[in-house]
C-alpha cells in the first residue's frame, strides 16, 4: 500500500464542513480581492505571530520580493543569506538586482552558520535573510545582534516555519519582517498561491498595502507613488486559512509526535536535531544517511513517498555562475545535499504508516 509524503485529502476531510459554507459564502459574495475577509485573516495572522501588522500577497516568493521592494533594496547591495534553501529565497535577491552573499550551514540544524556571518559583512551590506528551514528557526539572537551592529535590516525567510519559535518569540516578530508562504505543501497551506509579510512598523505596513496593489495610494484611484505589482491575496485563501490557522497549533502537535516517533526507533541515520532554543514545527522531517540514494531507491521501490530537499547547492547552480562560487567554498552545505532525505511527517500519518517506514529504514542494507 503507497504511502504518501503528504496527503492533504486527509487533513481536507476533517474540516470540510468548515471550509466549503465559507467558500460558498466567498462566491455568493463575488468579492475575491482583498475584501473584509482578507483583512480578518490579516489580523488574526498577525495576532498569531506576535507581530503588528500583516499583508497578504500572492505566495511566499512574492512576500519576499515585496519586502526586498520596499526597502529599496537593489544593484550594489548584498544581502547575507543560506545557500541551503527553495531557491525562491535567491530568486528574488537577483530579481531586484542585489547580490546574495552565501553563508555555510550548521550542520546539525541545516540553518545558516550565524558565527560565520559577520565575517561576512562589508560597507556594500544592507540585509540578512535568514532561512527557518524545515520548520526550526535560526539562532536570531546571534542575528539580530549582527544586525544591530551593523545597521543592517533583517527579513525572516519563514515560508517553512509557521508558529515556530526561538527564545519563546514566534517567526513573523524577530525581525522588520517576516515573510510566510500559505503553498498547500506547507504547514499553514491554502488551496492555492498565498503568502503574507508580518511587521512592526507602520511605515512597511503602509508600503507594503501600496506597493502590493500595482504601488497605488490608498484613496487615490491610479496615483501610483511607487513601483509595485500584482501581489495580492485572493478572498478565497483569506477564507481558508482563517479556517486552517484555528487548527495549526493542533497539527504542529501532532507533526512534533511523529518526530518523536520517529527519534524513538530510527538508529541507522541521523535524525533532525532540536536546537535548545527553538520550537520545531516540522514543515519537513529531513534525516541524513551517507547511503541517502540507495535508501531512496529503496522506499521508491516500496511506494513510500520521500524527497530530497535540496540536492543541489545553490551556490553552484548554473543561473548563479556569475557570482563566483565554486565546489568547496562552501562545504557543509555540499555534503549535506548529498545526505538529506525527507520522511513522511504530516499530522494524519498513521502510526502503522510510521513503523513501516522505520522498519524500510533501519532494515540491513547499509543505509
Amino acid at each position: 500500500m503507497e504511502i504518501k509524503l503528504l496527503d492533504l485529502q486527509r487533513q481536507y476531510k476533517k474540516i470540510k464542513h468548515k471550509i466549503e459554507p465559507l467558500v460558498k459564502s466567498v462566491m455568493e459574495s463575488q468579492v475575491f480581492i482583498n475584501g473584509p475577509l482578507v483583512k480578518e485573516f490579516e489580523e488574526k495572522f498577525a495576532q498569531f505571530c506576535g507581530a503588528k501588522y500583516a499583508v497578504g500577497c500572492s505566495s511566499g516568493t512574492d512576500a519576499l520580493l515585496m519586502s526586498l521592494m520596499a526597502y529599496g533594496l537593489g544593484p550594489g547591495d548584498e544581502i547575507i543569506t543560506t545557500p541551503f534553501t527553495f531557491f525562491a529565497t535567491v530568486e528574488v535577491i537577483l530579481r531586484v538586482g542585489a547580490t546574495p552573499v552565501f553563508v555555510d550551514i550548521d550542520e546539525k540544524t541545516f540553518n545558516i552558520d550565524t558565527s560565520k556571518v559577520e565575517a561576512c559583512v562589508t560597507e556594500k551590506t544592507k540585509a540578512i535573510m535568514p532561512v527557518h528551514i524545515f520548520g526550526q528557526c535560526c539562532n536570531m539572537d546571534d542575528i539580530m545582534a549582527i544586525a544591530t551592529k551593523h545597521d543592517l535590516k533583517v527579513i525572516e525567510d519563514a515560508a517553512q516555519a509557521v508558529g515556530a519559535t526561538w527564545n519563546n518569540k514566534r517567526t513573523g516578530s524577530m525581525a522588520d519582517a517576516g515573510c510566510f508562504s500559505f503553498f498547500p505543501s506547507k504547514n499553514l497551506g491554502g488551496f492555492g498561491d498565498g503568502g503574507i509579510v508580518t511587521t512592526g512598523t507602520k511605515e512597511l505596513y503602509n508600503k507594503l498595502l501600496t506597493m502590493r496593489q500595482h504601488g497605488i495610494e490608498a484613496g487615490k484611484p491610479y496615483f501610483h507613488s511607487c513601483i509595485g505589482g500584482n501581489f495580492r491575496l485572493d478572498a478565497l485563501q483569506a477564507a481558508v486559512l482563517t479556517i486552517k490557522l484555528d487548527h495549526i497549533e493542533e497539527w504542529q502537535a501532532m507533526r512534533r509526535e511523529n518526530a518523536a516517533f520517529y527519534d524513538s526507533y530510527l538508529t541507522k541515520v541521523v535524525t533532525p536535531l532540536r536546537a535548545p532554543n527553538a520550537y520545531h514545527v516540522f514543515n519537513q522531517y529531513v534525516i541524513k544517511s551517507s547511503q541517502r540514494n540507495k535508501l531512496k531507491e529503496k522506499m521508491d521501490e516500496k511506494k513510500v513517498g520521500t524527497a530530497i530537499y535540496y540536492p543541489y547547492p545553490i551556490h553552484l547552480q548554473p543561473c548563479v555562475a556569475k557570482l563566483g562560487y565554486t565546489r568547496g567554498d562552501l562545504p557543509v552545505c555540499e555534503k549535506v545535499c548529498e545526505e538529506v532525505l525527507a520522511l513522511p511527517i504530516y499530522p494524519e500519518l498513521a502510526r502503522w504508516e510510521q513503523k513501516k517506514i522505520i522498519s524500510l529504514v533501519e532494515a540491513k542494507n547499509d543505509v
